[in-house]
């Protein structure tokens, strides 16, 4: 999973990361992205952890902000 490896080297508590995780899996399920090794779960992750570090702390606020950034339509 993309956004464990991402944060191996990251401070955040073990609660912290686990806000990260929920964001992450909603943000792809309301992308429709199922094939964990698409290069589009990367950014996702990489959107998820750049929205967090903004002050963000809940996970389904993360997956919406998110899905408003990449999402398209």
């Amino acid at each position: 999973m993309p956004i464990n490896r991402l944060l191996e080297a990251s401070e955040l508590t073990p609660e912290q990361r686990h806000v990260y995780e929920l964001a992450f899996n909603a943000t792809l399920r309301k992308l429709d992205l199922v094939d964990r090794r698409d290069p589009l779960c990367d950014l996702v992750a990489r959107k998820i952890i750049e929205i967090g570090s903004s002050g963000v702390t809940n996970a389904t606020v993360l997956a919406e902000i998110a899905c408003k950034q990449l999402d398209p339509r």
